[in-house]
């Protein structure tokens, strides 16, 4: 019954396709090497950071449209904090009347410069943090990663009114010690646990040390679930993939992909997408040459009517009509899926 209610109400979702939450993939420069980076980031990028005028026009055409209140606006990257003038770009999102936040890996974050961020209208914050020191370092690949991360959700904690969530990358590595990280997040005042598991795209496709087994899968989906149960800490799994059982206990909503509905991006070569997860095939047009507005009411019938998904081992799911295909970042080129969620917890 609550798969059928939520149906109809992403139906409505769909029909209205409200923007509500933008992405600016505002580089691609990053100060470390993850294992499982989607984007391959690098120090220097081979895109150079999209002027903020750029995206600042971008922004004054949804305003024209929409209540800019109503649009949050999140940084990305790379990593954000690598841009200089960082300050100036929110300050002129939030002057626009759009609010807006960031995701970092906390490196670079020193008290000054969340100050700076505080005064330029920042709202939110989600930082990384992989594991303890030994797991968290080796997924990230610098030495200073963890101590950083953990001053970084320390300084942001400090902040009253501030929301901000931990992002977890739970592979091999880190699934035993997850009680212990529960435990260390709630004695430094985390509010708001975030967990994902590793999709087959980027550098994390084909190593298998980032990939839980099936057991592992449903274990870390049960350890969710009793979290979320004890209190303490508000934990979840990430918006990716249709849960079947676990629908209902492991996040604060059922399952839909928003992308494309309620999502928009606009990446670093001024391509206009939805996630910033999704691969170059399901852009839509670019801010250079399109109107981001026109593209995004005009051209997003992929996203919004995904029927076409119903191909291979989802033509005959009993499931589909909920899942709609499952996330579109685990499309390939050609369409195919790439990783099924419920088919790994039925293994």
């Amino acid at each position: 019954m609550g798969l059928e209610i939520n149906k109809k109400l992403t139906d409505g979702l769909i029909r209205e396709h409200p923007l509500r939450q933008l992405f600016w993939e505002c580089t691609l420069r990053c100060n470390m090497h993850c294992r499982h980076c989607g984007s391959d980031c690098k120090k220097s990028a081979w895109y150079a950071d999209m002027p903020k005028e750029d995206f600042l026009r971008v922004l004054d055409g949804v305003a024209a449209h929409t209540d800019p209140h109503k649009v949050f606006v999140i940084l990305t990257g790379g990593e954000p904090l690598v841009r200089d003038d960082l300050e100036e770009c929110g300050r002129a999102i939030y002057d626009r009347g759009f609010p807006w936040g960031m995701v970092t890996n906390g490196l670079y974050l020193t008290p000054e410069r969340l100050e700076a961020c505080l005064r330029a209208g920042m709202h939110t914050a989600t930082v990384s943090l992989d594991g303890f020191r030994e797991e968290h370092n080796w997924m990230r690949g610098n030495a200073l990663s963890y101590d950083r991360a953990v001053a970084a959700i320390r300084m942001l904690n400090a902040v009253p009114g501030l929301v901000i969530d931990v992002v977890t990358c739970v592979n091999r590595r880190n699934y035993a010690s997850l009680e212990q990280l529960k435990r260390f997040l709630i004695s430094i005042g985390v509010k708001r646990w975030r967990m994902f598991t590793v999709f087959p795209v980027g550098r994390g496709a084909g190593d298998a040390e980032l990939q839980l087994s099936s057991a592992e899968f449903r274990g870390l989906l049960d350890f969710i679930k009793s979290t979320r149960k004890q209190g303490g800490i508000k934990a979840s799994y990430g918006c990716e993939g249709f849960l079947g059982g676990y629908e209902g206990d492991v996040r604060d909503h059922l399952f839909f992909c928003q992308a494309g509905v309620t999502v928009g991006s606009v990446l670093i070569d001024g391509s206009i997408s939805s996630c910033p997860s999704i691969r170059a095939d399901y852009h839509q047009g670019n801010i250079y040459t399109d109107d981001f507005i026109d593209v995004w009411e005009r051209r997003f019938l992929p996203y919004r009517d995904r029927a076409w998904m119903r191909t291979g081992e989802c033509a005959s799911c009993k499931y589909f009509r909920y899942c709609r295909g499952n996330g579109m970042h685990l499309r390939d080129a050609e369409g195919r899926l790439l990783l099924c969620h419920l088919r790994k917890l039925v293994e």
